[in-house]
């Protein structure tokens, strides 16, 4: 597994939020700027999630992963933070692209608050809960991929 440092600065970038039942995918633009929503993939326990991922990266002719790791609000990494780490291995080898990690802190809370309707917005009962069966983890690897693309424009 490589680090921060060998992710190229050119070339779509695929973020990463794992889950233990989904993986939120979305990808940069090749300069780098802008990170966008892709898809979520489900995990099943057989690899297939790794399959899609590598036939992704391919089409989109991605140059490096960036994967959320969880850690706890001290700044320590636990149980799923170490989960995280196994499965960007399992990328890394897959993918043979380079695989760096962002600090995934509140991504999730930030998602749904994205994701939540505005006060004085109704919708119709179960609707939204359907709706966000994925949403949130797209949108989760969407900000941890936004935040490691300015984080690199401001160093």
């Amino acid at each position: 597994m490589t680090g921060a440092e060998d992710i190229p600065t050119q070339g779509r970038l695929i973020g990463l939020d794992a889950g233990e039942r989904r993986v939120g995918v979305a990808i940069s633009d090749p300069d780098q700027h802008l990170a966008v929503p892709l898809r979520t993939l489900e995990r099943r326990g057989d690899g297939s999630e790794l399959r899609d991922l590598e036939e992704l990266a391919r089409s989109e002719e991605a140059a490096g992963v960036v994967v959320g790791l969880p850690l706890s609000l001290s700044g320590e990494a636990g149980e799923q933070a170490e989960r995280a780490q196994e499965f960007a291995r399992e990328v890394a080898k897959r993918l043979d692209l380079p695989v760096a990690f962002w600090d995934e802190r509140l991504s999730s809370q930030e998602a749904d608050r994205w994701l939540t309707p505005p006060p004085g917005r109704r919708e119709r009962r179960g609707q939204r809960r359907g709706a966000e069966k994925g949403a949130t983890d797209v949108i989760a690897a969407t900000i941890i991929l936004q935040a490691y693309l300015d984080s690199r424009r401001l160093s």
